[in-house]
């Protein structure tokens, strides 16, 4: 995401993150895992991707209920285009859970009592108007069964016609 839109998202999960879970920054799942083999592979793609595409349009169009927990959904058809184009070159390799087309969201709680994500909820979604959503790049982490370990993050630099 862009820089504003992290730190408001990050302080959102350093807020209402259970502090033991939260072990990632504020993100957007593309993909839940490549095989670590192909990390090269996808350094190489990505950095072509970042090369030739503008920045996404994206935007925020609800808060929702995760039962255990709260997350913004995410309309972008541009980020979904870039996620289809890393899909399609590797066709073959991806797990069944990344085959499908995923739904677009920021996770700001997770992990708690129904009742305290329904007061989220009700909390930011009283406030909470439909905006646009800077996204800057495109990032890999390895998951060492806990923590994550960044392998590697690139910012868009195509231009927009």
């Amino acid at each position: 995401m862009g820089a504003a839109d992290q730190l408001a998202f990050d302080n959102l999960r350093a807020a209402h993150y259970p502090p033991g879970r939260n072990r990632l920054a504020a993100h957007i799942t593309l993909f839940h895992q490549l095989p670590p083999s192909c990390l090269d592979e996808l350094d190489r793609l990505i950095r072509r991707i970042v090369a030739d595409t503008p920045a996404p349009r994206a935007r925020l169009r609800e808060i929702y209920s995760l039962g255990g927990g709260v997350a913004f959904r995410i309309d972008s058809p541009d980020l979904l285009a870039i996620r289809e184009r890393i899909a399609d070159h590797f066709t073959g390799m991806l797990t069944l859970q990344d085959q499908g087309v995923p739904r677009l969201h920021i996770t700001v709680q997770n992990k708690v009592a129904p009742s305290e994500a329904r007061a989220l909820l009700a909390e930011l979604a009283a406030g909470f108007e439909p905006r646009a959503l800077a996204i800057a790049g495109l990032a890999a982490h390895h998951y060492l069964g806990g923590p994550w370990q960044p392998a590697f993050a690139r910012n868009f630099r195509g231009v927009r016609a």
